[in-house]
């Protein structure tokens, strides 16, 4: 069983769905969470927003960050969201193997959420 004072790193490739969800779902959790993109895009996908809005999680403030720019020593666990992420001069504790929802549906962003909240969930549980 893990602190609910866990850092947590979410590692993608654009920074702007996936991991920004999870960095949305942790916080809701209590965990302490950030996400990095080793190619970050511009800001955070409107219909990440929009489904996460669904479940009460707003993450309209986030912003995509550089993974070069994370201190990934402070965290504890880190995790890549499936989207091939090479980072060589970052140990991740996992692949999370989610489904990339940008610019497909709302439905494919919904279902890409759910995914992520079990993910998250079971880091507390």
């Amino acid at each position: 069983m893990c602190s609910l004072a866990m850092r947590v790193l979410f590692v993608c490739v654009g920074n702007t769905c996936r991991s920004q969800m999870a960095e949305g779902w942790a916080r809701h959790l209590g965990l302490e969470a950030v996400s990095a993109g080793t190619i970050p895009g511009v800001a955070v996908a409107g219909n990440a927003v929009e489904v996460m809005n669904e479940k009460g999680i707003e993450i309209s403030h986030q912003q995509p960050t550089f993974v070069g720019d994370v201190d990934h020593t402070t965290f504890d666990k880190v995790f890549s969201m499936g989207c091939g992420v090479s980072c060589p001069n970052i140990p991740l504790d996992g692949d999370w193997d989610l489904d990339d929802p940008f610019e497909k549906s709302l439905d494919e962003y919904r279902k890409t959420r759910d995914a992520i909240e079990a993910h998250v969930r079971g880091l507390i549980e």
